[in-house]
């Protein structure tokens, strides 16, 4: 089958956490984008592996018909199918490509594996009213609840990861301190929600030296823990009574942990382009700093739509138009031989 075609449908399924999400792209453009959130886990605190596999069982099929039915398109149109390999939870992972095997084969046509961080950046090459897309090379910034990443891309498929966490990410160090204060699971969009209301030099806390690009966040979450400890042995209330001003200091800390990667990323490669994707791409204090460097150091940044950040399949979609076109396809119809899920998966 020859890749490059006039009109290329591809459906996209992302399977790899606790969000069971379709869409359909024609070509660069979505045409439906869905997903079915799992709320079970808020009172876990944290996700549970065995309850979000089961829950992607009953709601894969459901999700995959509303993607079709609102793109308006018979699975007979279908050109591929592109699915998350990984990373991610190794049973979620299963659900979605055990299901995206067998749809096409049942179709008869290509079927697409997806890096799920790769994804994350070419989210940015969606074709979105309003919102440019990146040309090569520039920085990317990947930061989610399981990751941490600078990246260099030099193009849809050549990337070089330039640092990264050596410990916990920045959306576990959001989610865990949000935790010690006894915010609810997730505990990181509250941070950023009560941090708009805050005094963001309140309380300073000490930020890690790492070398290089890496990023170190178990530090700083321990510091954290023991303030709250301290501070709450003189008064009950103090979390309660400063929530707005700690939330604020914790977000200016990480957000200047962030800047200051990205600064030393731009003066060792030369590249002022900046794109920023995962599930914390969509925290307003970041997104405002990110904005503030356009004047302040001359970059160009790159925020996705909001939809775009957290897991989602529009992103897969895109990443596998990407491939498809670019007929990344070996003789069995399959890209790189892909139809297995890997929860450990590098760019």
């Amino acid at each position: 089958m020859n890749a490059i075609t006039t009109k290329t449908y591809i459906l996209a399924i992302e399977s790899s956490c606790d969000d069971t999400a379709a869409a359909v792209l024609l070509n660069d453009k979505v045409l439906s984008n869905v997903v079915a959130n799992q709320e079970i886990h808020q009172q876990y605190g944290g996700v549970v592996p065995e309850l979000a596999s089961r829950a992607h069982q009953q709601n894969i099929v459901p999700v995959v018909s509303a993607a079709l039915r609102k793109a308006n398109i018979d699975k007979n149109e279908l050109s591929a199918i592109a699915f998350t390999s990984g990373p991610g939870l190794l049973g979620s992972l299963l659900v979605g490509t055990s299901f995206a095997t067998s749809f096409a084969l049942g179709l008869d046509i290509p079927l697409i594996d997806i890096n799920h961080m790769q994804a994350h950046i070419l989210a940015h090459f969606i074709d979105e009213e309003g919102y440019d897309k990146p040309t090569f090379p520039f920085i990317a910034l990947t930061i989610s609840g399981g990751h941490t990443q600078i990246v260099r891309v030099d193009d849809y498929f050549k990337m070089t990861v330039l640092g990264e966490t050596i410990d916990d990410a920045v959306g576990e160090a959001f989610d865990k301190t949000a935790k010690l204060m006894g915010l609810p699971y997730p505990g990181g969009p509250l941070i950023d929600k009560y941090a708009a209301n805050g005094n963001p030099k309140a309380f300073p806390f000490t930020k890690p030296r790492v070398k290089e690009l890496n990023f170190s966040f178990s530090g700083l979450k321990t510091q954290i823990l023991y303030f709250l400890q301290n501070n709450s042995q003189k008064n009950p209330d103090f979390i309660k009574e400063n929530l707005e001003d700690i939330c604020a200091s914790i977000q200016h800390t990480i957000i200047n942990i962030i800047m200051d990667k990205l600064e030393l990323a731009v003066k060792q490669t030369g590249i002022n382009q900046i794109a920023i994707g995962g599930g914390v791409s969509a925290n307003k204090g970041i997104r405002q700093a990110l904005k503030d460097s356009e004047k302040q150091k001359g970059w160009k940044t790159y925020l996705p739509k909001f939809e775009y950040t957290t897991d989602n399949a529009a992103m897969i979609g895109i990443t596998g138009y990407l491939k498809f076109n670019q007929e990344k396809l070996d003789n069995t119809g399959f890209v790189n031989n892909g139809v297995s899920a890997q929860s450990r998966l590098k760019i």
